[in-house]
């Protein structure tokens, strides 16, 4: 045999054994938990035979605590590019059965790279993450590795999709990286994000806690909204991840690509004319009007266990990706509060980075009140969906369906906030407040006048009215040019569809500045 030919099958030989990662026993183990490993979520998340691999020899440079006795090809992260459905990323999948798939300085060096070569090549990048966190032996190497993945993620930010799928332990620095990302799936079960984990949480608070009940999948998607997806098994997560791209651009400059539908513009949806109910008080199901809306009736929720009182999330309309934010009547009638402003600020952010129409379907009694609600500040997190779609650039189209009161209306994407077009039900009601509300104030010293009950109710009942007959339809918004347009609910897809195509040549610029002060 020549040299040559030992050379290559030395290759071959180390790639067999690179590919098993901390080996076989650690693989079995790593079943047994329910958890695949990095290179089998690799294969399900990537187009077959698309996958290359970079820096698959790349090894620790650690020695300290006898770690220079042990090495292992790839240093617990296998990272490289592919195509999912033939559109580019790059992927990061950290292997947990390599020194428990913890962080060394390498290992960042790897993941920065991939991070780089992303963000040159305008595509998405997605990390797995499987981790015990830093690699405690190398001490500020590995916390020095975290910063330089950190500094990535917040300079990449609105330049290429960023999304994180939480498959394992993510726990202590680790977690910032998901969390300054666009989008974090995790998995139920066996999946968790804390930053001080059950041990400590006892020995500093006596409080007992398990791992899911710290930060488990179910706990961040529903009470924290740190995971905007709870996956059932790994295999739901990657597909979530792969649908989720199909609605997304592969960078800033670009637009996302259309999808053929033999679904007609022009549909009509004769329920919707009858979906608002003629008692102000009773509530409708807002999906029921946005699968009436969207192409194939699909639409893909983002944080659909968190602030259930707003919905977000991606569709198609006329084949073109939208983002869709909606009041929800079932949930607290609509209001908004503390989670739905910073549920709904984050999307429009997103959707306006990466060139992604707005359509807001609105229904909106005011914002939630209550001590615990404005010592939560809800005034600064109200302001914030305010200013997401004050700064939006992109088409915004708006709806109005029933309720739109006060600041909520304004904060709901008006036409003062630079809403392009805005549209109306004939059952919209624009006003300050609702008619109850306001005879009280607009009334009170008449009303305490009148001693009698009776006559005092009648006042109240014929006030009512009055101001219902003014404010308890559209037309006076219209009036004034503050709605485009009353139209019928069963037209609402055909007219969103073509103000959205009316739009799609929109150019709109931000005063120049270093960069804004969102209220945080």
């Amino acid at each position: 045999m020549s040299i040559q030919q030992e050379n290559i099958e030395k290759l071959v030989e180390r790639r067999a054994q690179a590919k098993l990662g901390g080996g076989a026993k650690r693989i079995d183990a790593q079943h047994a938990k329910g958890k695949l490993t990095a290179r089998e979520r690799l294969a399900l998340l990537l187009d077959e035979g698309s996958f290359e691999e970079y820096d698959m020899f790349v090894q620790h440079r650690c020695t300290n605590f006898g770690m220079e006795k042990s090495h292992t090809d790839g240093d617990g992260v296998v990272t490289g590019c592919g195509t999912i459905g033939g559109r580019l990323v790059y992927v990061y999948a950290q292997d947990f059965t390599v020194s428990g798939g913890s962080l060394s300085k390498t290992m960042s060096e790897k993941i920065c790279k991939v991070m780089d070569m992303a963000a040159r090549a305008g595509a998405p990048c997605i990390g797995l993450n499987d981790s015990g966190g830093a690699r405690i032996q190398e001490g500020i190497d590995a916390l020095a590795g975290y910063g330089e993945i950190f500094e990535r993620n917040i300079l990449y930010s609105g330049v290429v999709p960023q999304i994180s799928g939480i498959f394992g332990p993510c726990a202590g620095g680790a977690v910032y990286s998901p969390a300054l990302t666009d989008f974090t799936v995790m998995v139920k079960n066996t999946s968790y994000m804390y930053l001080t984990g059950p041990a400590v949480v006892k020995s500093v608070l006596g409080e007992e806690v398990s791992h899911e009940e710290l930060g488990g999948a179910a706990v961040h998607s529903s009470k924290s909204g740190v995971a905007d997806f709870a996956a059932e098994n790994e295999q739901d997560g990657i597909q979530t991840i792969k649908e989720l791209l199909s609605y997304l651009p592969q960078n800033n400059m670009e637009e996302a690509p259309v999808l053929a539908t033999a679904d007609p513009l022009s549909r009509v949806d004769d329920a919707l004319n009858q979906i608002v109910p003629d008692n102000p008080n009773k509530p409708y199901d807002m999906y029921r009007v946005i699968s009436g809306i969207v192409d194939d009736g699909k639409f893909f929720e983002v944080h659909k266990n968190f602030a259930k009182n707003i919905i977000v999330g991606f569709a198609h309309m006329n084949g073109r990706s939208v983002g869709i934010v909606a009041n929800q009547p079932n949930v607290l009638a609509g209001s908004l509060d503390i989670n739905a402003s910073r549920k709904g600020a984050r999307f429009v952010r997103f959707c306006d980075a990466f060139n992604i129409p707005i359509v807001t379907l609105v229904d909106v009694p005011g914002f939630l009140p209550g001590t615990q609600q404005e010592y939560g500040a809800v005034i600064s997190n109200g302001a914030k969906l305010l200013y997401a779609y004050g700064e939006a650039t992109v088409p915004k189209v708006t709806v109005t369906l029933r309720k739109a009161y006060g600041g909520a209306h304004i904060v709901m994407s008006c036409k003062q906030l630079r809403g392009d077009l805005n549209y109306a039900w004939p059952s919209a009601e624009i006003a300050v407040m609702g008619a109850a509300g306001a005879v009280n104030v607009l009334y009170a010293k008449d009303l305490i006048s009148i001693e009698n009950p009776e006559d005092k109710a009648a006042m109240a009942d014929k006030k009512k009215a009055e101001y219902e007959e003014l404010f308890s339809n559209p037309y006076q918004a219209a009036q004034k040019g503050y709605i485009d347009d009353v139209i019928e609910p069963r037209n609402t897809r055909f007219r969103v569809i073509r103000a959205l195509e009316s739009l799609a040549g929109k150019k709109q610029s931000l005063p120049a500045k270093k960069h804004d002060n969102l209220p945080l």
